[in-house]
């Protein structure tokens, strides 16, 4: 049976491994949640590297993928660890564009430290669109404990709405932890809004590399 490691250091991971499982079932799933060290991983791309790194030793060279479950770890050190380990196949999470040709204004959630990075900045670049960053630094660990109501997401965002006058028409999820609360969030809008993350494509990827085709992860000849 094919091997995937998915590493994250929260609950994101774990809702990515589940979705993965769901539309891939023929794959073995090795969940790597390194959830002591999940501050110093969400705080900066050097520890996130540091603490993926060490986690991950005993699997690099023998599992078929290794799936960077972390938009912060994808985005700066996705290069680096392919360099380093040229044998070992890595994928990451990666920032989703718009599927829509019209330029809708997009709302972005993320976490400080994917804000900083030079590689978001090129990404708004690329977007080619209205946007707002709101960065959401407490609610990774508060999804992962459980703590995150509706009540709190809905204040949260129509707060920042309301001082910037901004009126989003899609919103990206920076954080994998985000991708859980997808109901709740749109839930805030009284109208229809489409919410992206990197899940789909991440699995359609692992798919191509594996030769693999349909829900049921059949082999392509």
């Amino acid at each position: 049976m094919l091997k995937i490691v998915v590493f994250d250091c929260g609950y994101g991971g774990e809702f990515f491994a589940d979705q993965l499982e769901s539309e891939v079932p023929v794959l073995e799933i090795i969940r790597v949640i390194d959830w002591r060290h999940a501050n110093e991983i969400q705080s900066s791309p050097k520890k996130a590297r540091k603490y993926a790194e060490i986690a991950l030793r005993p699997y690099i060279g023998k599992a078929d993928i290794i799936v960077f479950a972390n938009y912060l770890l994808s985005i700066t050190s996705l290069k680096y660890f392919k360099r380093k380990y040229k044998t070992q196949n890595f994928i990451g999470l990666k920032l989703k564009y718009p599927d829509s040709f019209v330029k809708y204004n997009v709302l972005i959630l993320a976490t400080k430290s994917i804000t900083k990075t030079i590689n978001y900045h090129n990404f708004l670049l690329h977007l080619k669109r209205e946007t707002k960053t709101l960065s959401l630094d407490d609610w990774p660990a508060k999804i992962d404990d459980g703590e995150l109501s509706e009540t709190e997401v809905r204040a949260t965002i129509q707060h920042f709405l309301n001082d910037t006058s901004f009126e989003p028409k899609e919103i990206i999820l920076a954080c994998s932890q985000f991708s859980d609360i997808k109901e709740e969030l749109a839930n805030t809008f009284s109208y229809n809004i489409k919410i992206y993350d990197g899940f789909s494509d991440t699995i359609r990827e692992c798919c191509k590399k594996l030769n693999l085709r349909g829900g049921l992860g059949k082999r392509t000849k």
